[in-house]
């Protein structure tokens, strides 16, 4: 997983400028390029269309649409800066080392920021996890154009790993993308040296598992499904293959039994499930705020899953291949990826991945 250099930007790292590259790719499969210790102003991004913004400074006010940027911030040491937050950080679910600053962070919308909230808020940045900030409906009033967040004052960057999912033509198969994330948000704050080691630590723990499933075949890969239990068990909402998550699972040497969808999510049939008998599936809560919580979550899934008519002859069902790993760390783009590679590759291929950390 290495990066590619890119160029055309104004700093000393490619930070997703498509213009230039000679390649066939889009932008919504470009590769993270190395970064440099510091940053240096003016830097450039672009969007998921490849539409540039220029930093000439590092923003002193920044509003997040959801946890998974906020924790990126707050990992990169630019919590400080961060004055309000949609879709906050469930109970329990930052980490320890930064879940007492992220606790104090303004919560300017439970779910999406209503557009005249985000536009008063004072913000030079907004980051987007969501990408045309598809979850300002609901009766939150349209999102806002780009012509309102340049009054405003307000620059917006999008997570690529997320936001920009549906415009990539291939499949995820490895964390490039939130590597990017992370260099993008380093350069833009000032933080690269520390975006460098957090990406660094990355590749290490995901290198150490592409080692040790090197000589893994094709047929040696389990199916895999993501159960997510939290999202209701009428319908199961399967993760395709643009989401993080079929990254990985890919990386862990599982084989994602929807990861030839060309979506992120995909709601799908328990009858289809039944159809693709997955080896594994993965216990996917959301966390609860406890060990303990959790742990009921993860039995409530298995119960349902042992117990439904539909589900309980599954061969995973029948083996007992559940694997109990939260929602969020699959799921959502973050540097906890990678641990979640490791943790997964050390369940289902215990012989060959000694630890799952």
């Amino acid at each position: 997983m290495r990066p590619r250099v890119l160029c055309g930007t104004a700093v000393a790292v490619a930070l997703f400028a498509t213009a230039c590259s000679g390649g066939g790719g889009t932008a919504g499969d470009a590769k993270p390029a190395p970064a440099a210790a510091a940053t240096t102003f003016p830097v450039k991004v672009a969007d998921c269309m490849g539409k540039e913004t220029t930093f000439t400074e590092a923003p002193k006010k920044i509003v997040t649409s959801n946890a998974s940027s906020l924790e990126m911030l707050l990992e990169l040491g630019a919590g400080d800066r961060v004055i309000g937050t949609g879709f906050p950080p469930g109970k329990g679910y930052l980490p320890a080392d930064v879940a007492d600053q992220g606790a104090k962070v303004p919560v300017l919308g439970k779910t999406a920021i209503a557009k005249e909230k985000l536009l008063g808020s004072g913000a030079d940045l907004y980051v987007d996890t969501f990408g045309a900030m598809k979850a300002m409906g609901g009766g939150m009033g349209a999102a806002p154009t780009a012509q309102e967040f340049t009054a405003a004052g307000i620059n917006h960057l999008y997570l690529l790993s997320t936001a920009c999912a549906a415009t990539g033509k291939t499949a995820k198969t490895d964390l490039s993308d939130v590597e990017q994330d992370i260099k993008r948000l380093g350069a833009v704050t000032g933080t690269l040296a520390k975006a460098d080691e957090l990406t660094a630590d990355m590749e290490k723990k995901t290198g150490a598992v592409a080692a040790a499933l090197k000589d893994l075949t094709a047929d040696q890969r389990p199916g895999y499904f993501f159960f997510d239990f939290d999202s209701g068990t009428k319908q199961p909402m399967a993760v395709c293959g643009k989401q993080v998550a079929n990254a990985v699972i890919t990386l862990a040497g599982a084989r994602n039994v929807y990861g030839d969808c060309d979506a992120d999510f995909k709601p799908v049939s328990w009858e289809d499930v039944v159809a693709k008998n997955p080896d594994w599936i993965q216990l996917g809560v959301r966390n609860r705020g406890s060990d303990a919580e959790n742990q009921k979550a993860f039995d409530q899934a298995e119960q349902f899953l042992r117990t439904f008519p539909a589900t309980q002859g599954l061969k995973a069902v029948q083996q007992g291949h559940f694997v109990r790993i939260g929602s969020e760390v699959t799921t959502i783009a973050g540097i906890r990826n990678a641990d979640t590679v490791q943790q997964i590759a050390a369940t289902i291929h215990p012989d060959l991945v000694k630890s799952g950390r």
